[in-house]
């Protein structure tokens, strides 16, 4: 579609339609303003070309905190903050990538996909990505990208997953018809990861980001993840889920971040399996003084964290489809506590003065005793970041004032649970 026939597209009752599900019926004309900016600046730095427009969620991890990579379970959902992109393909064996957001335009050969030295930056994400096109057997070309994102960098709401999906998104339309599943996307986003970041990441954050929804997925066969939707609206419960940056990201912290699955992996080794969802609790208590030796205290209080998650999980579900709101509240809090105590990701032994998540969390329970009513909890990969609060839509203005106050004005987020994951906006919208 041309670019003026794409502006004038924006305005119309479908994209309005399709707007109000993505954002709210609040920020409809802020985004319809938003996507015609970045089709205009398309326009400036790829002229003559028709565009397509694209649109990627990050995403909220309510329950499973690092359980995905030991093939445990999860409750997560695709969020109202999102990576939007206007492409075309350009017939060449080039990729062109501007990012208003961040300021950075690259160009990327598809004859060489090799990762730099360093293994780091937006760079190797996207090399990783194209390599894992080619090595899953999906096809690849060459395309022009402008590129916003409005989410939270580096603070665990999974903003370089919203960038892989919405990139995957992109290659499967122009050059797979659209024939790839979320399944498919969210492993080329963990291969890009894992091999061109040497990050020891899961499946976790690229699923929640493409399938989109509140959604409960189970890794136990992680070539064939469990996906199941849950029909539920916060809103609903009169409630709002809460985002609070504690005001440093966790971009340097590869390290603490990949200690989590490898020590939960040392416990299941002690028994013979690779990961913790091939053994159980009882085994690890059973030859507790054993385990303890051969993988170490935090090896075996991350494990028995893994086990209390998943069952919290499947607690939070139910208690989701039987309407038991404060139940589901209750094990937020019971799954917040254990990743204090127990996965202990809250703050890193090496900067143990730098502790932005436990404060956010001291202040925000001090916040919920007095009201008594809401649930937090650690929110991400951990050590640094943000935290997730859900509070009764009364309390939401005093609780951000309250906490934005201690931890910096704009710092606190509102959020919503939408129902797309990652989508051509323009195949959603004329289905509409």
């Amino acid at each position: 579609m041309k670019v003026s026939d794409t502006i004038q597209m924006l305005e119309s009752k479908e994209s309005k339609k399709l707007m109000t599900a993505l954002y709210g019926e609040d920020a409809v004309r802020e985004n319809i303003e938003r996507y015609q900016s970045l089709v205009r600046n398309f326009q400036t730095k790829f002229p003559g070309e028709d565009v397509v427009l694209f649109s990627s969620p990050g995403r909220t991890e309510i329950s499973g905190n690092h359980t995905d990579h030991n093939h445990g379970k999860v409750l997560a959902g695709s969020i109202n903050l999102d990576c939007v992109g206007a492409a075309a393909k350009n017939n060449s064996r080039k990729v062109n990538i501007i990012s208003e957001t961040y300021n950075q335009s690259f160009e990327i050969d598809l004859d060489d996909l090799d990762p730099s030295d360093k293994k780091a930056g937006t760079i190797d994400l996207v090399k990783g990505l194209l390599k894992g096109f080619l090595e899953a057997g999906y096809e690849i070309g060459g395309f022009d990208a402008c590129i916003t994102s409005n989410v939270i960098s580096a603070a665990g709401v999974s903003s370089s997953a919203s960038f892989e999906m919405l990139l995957c998104s992109i290659l499967n339309t122009f050059f797979n018809k659209g024939a790839m599943d979320t399944v498919a996307y969210a492993h080329i986003g963990r291969f890009s990861e894992n091999v061109y970041w040497d990050k020891a990441s899961g499946l976790l954050d690229q699923m929640a980001c493409a399938v989109g929804g509140l959604i409960t997925i189970d890794f136990k066969d992680p070539a064939v993840p469990v996906v199941e939707k849950i029909d539920f609206d916060f809103g609903s419960k009169n409630h709002s889920l809460i985002i609070v940056n504690t005001g440093k990201g966790h971009a340097d912290l590869s390290a603490e971040y990949s200690s989590v699955p490898a020590e939960m992996k040392k416990a299941a080794e002690f028994f013979g399996k690779e990961v913790c969802a091939e053994i159980t609790e009882k085994d690890v208590i059973d030859h507790l003084q054993e385990v303890r030796d051969y993988a170490g205290d935090r090896s075996v209080l991350r494990a028995l964290h893994f086990f209390e998650e998943n069952k919290r999980v499947d607690a939070e579900v139910a208690a989701l489809k039987e309407d038991r709101f404060e139940d589901f509240l209750m094990n937020i809090t019971e799954s917040g506590n254990s990743s204090w105590k127990w996965l202990q990701n809250c703050f890193t032994n090496t900067s143990y003065q730098e502790q932005g998540i436990t404060i956010a969390l001291a202040l925000t329970e001090l916040f919920l005793a007095e009201k008594k009513k809401g649930a937090c909890r650690i929110h991400g990969g951990g050590f640094a970041g943000v935290i997730m609060t859900m509070l009764p839509n009364e309390l939401v203005d005093e609780y951000i004032s309250y906490i934005e106050k201690a931890m910096g004005e704009g710092n606190a987020y509102r959020m919503s649970i939408r129902p797309y994951g990652a989508i051509c906006f323009n195949e959603i919208m004329n289905q509409l």
